[in-house]
């Protein structure tokens, strides 16, 4: 199954890559810097589906005991690290080719800067518990409650406040504001990244469904 999964992903991806760099026109204000886009919403995406996932399966180790679960909850939360971390760069890139500086402390990068270090901490956490059961019920319950911070400081907070981000894909009446070739290619985008989130989250996984005592 992982096979086939990887055989997909790679063709998504050259197919991305072609329609990114040779099918996607300039948008209007940023020109060819609007690709960078199709690079930063996928990772900013992952990062919030990674965490909430993350939460998801601390939730199913709390109900279940079942160490899976933690191993699951774990590495979904250090994908979203990983993964925001990644959003962060290409935004700051996008951010000095277009503002003249990688870092302003825009409404959006400051909540990102907040998310970043929550997440931070919850690594941190778990690489302090050696106990397996102990860090696997601490760090869940810090996951459920990081969770409730992701809308907030994503969708919420920033919307609040000007900002210099360009407008979202779904605006503020609920619009889809985008050339249809652009949003074809972002959907697929978007797939190709939810897909190697899936490959790695799963790859290697411990099979251990032991329960607690």
């Amino acid at each position: 199954m992982m096979k086939y999964l990887s055989f997909a992903i790679m063709l998504l991806t050259v197919l991305v890559l072609y329609l990114v760099f040779f099918v996607v026109p300039p948008a209007e204000g940023l020109g060819g810097l609007v690709r960078i886009a199709f690079f930063h919403i996928p990772m900013a995406w992952i990062s919030v589906l990674a965490f909430l996932m993350s939460a998801w399966w601390a939730a199913a180790y709390l109900r279940r005991g079942t160490l899976r679960q933690d191993h699951l909850s774990a590495r979904s939360a250090k994908l979203g690290f990983v993964f925001v971390l990644l959003a962060t760069v290409s935004g700051a890139i996008f951010s000095k080719l277009t503002w003249g500086a990688y870092w302003n402390w825009d409404p959006r990068q400051t909540t990102i800067f907040v998310l970043i270090l929550i997440y931070g901490a919850y690594l941190t956490l778990r690489a302090a518990i050696p106990e397996p059961r102990k860090r696997a019920r601490t760090s869940a319950a810090y996951s459920l409650f990081s969770c409730l911070t992701v809308p907030f400081l994503v969708f919420i907070i920033p919307r609040l406040y000007f900002s210099l981000h360009p407008t979202p894909v779904l605006n503020a009446e609920g619009h889809v504001d985008m050339d249809p070739v652009m949003l074809g290619t972002l959907m697929a985008a978007l797939l190709d990244a939810t897909l190697i989130y899936v490959r790695l989250l799963f790859h290697h996984l411990p099979k251990e469904d032991s329960h607690e005592p």
